[in-house]
């Protein structure tokens, strides 16, 4: 499970900084989450399908992080914690870069925890639960 896991988290890493370059496709991004998907966040509790619109919400939310200055974002760390034999939460811990008009860059440390299904040895997201990611660009001076 766990290799697994790491190779979609990276590949999920290599994409989104592809993404940040204007270069993803966004089918190939769609294609590490499950047919359904759900996320939590202070923003409240949503879940929906692997559809068109699921990969209209993807590609704003690339367009949103170019546009406040998403430079980079590195995967730091995994860390998993087993549920059964094929789900886990995948904790990442990541590191984003943003440009910032007349200042340096600045970096943000943040966690996000995936829900994993992992089935004959692929490995896919059905779900995430993050923190207040737009309290947390505010503290910066971003967005």
């Amino acid at each position: 499970m766990e290799a697994a896991v790491r190779k979609l988290s990276e590949h999920y890493a290599h994409l989104f900084r592809e993404a940040l370059a204007g270069k993803t496709d966004i089918a190939e991004v769609v294609a590490l989450y499950a047919s359904d998907v759900i996320s939590a966040s202070t923003a409240g509790v949503m879940s929906g399908k692997n559809d068109d619109k699921f990969k209209q919400i993807l590609a704003s939310s690339y367009e949103h992080y170019r546009a406040i200055g998403t430079k980079s974002m590195r995967l730091r760390h995994i860390r998993l914690s087993p549920i059964d034999e094929n789900h886990c939460v995948a904790h990442v811990a990541w590191t984003a870069t943003y440009a910032r008009k007349d200042q340096p860059d600045t970096t943000i440390d943040f966690d996000v925890h995936y829900l994993v299904q992992v089935l004959q040895g692929e490995a896919k997201v059905f779900g995430w639960v993050s923190g207040d990611e737009q309290a947390l660009l505010k503290q910066h001076g971003i967005g």
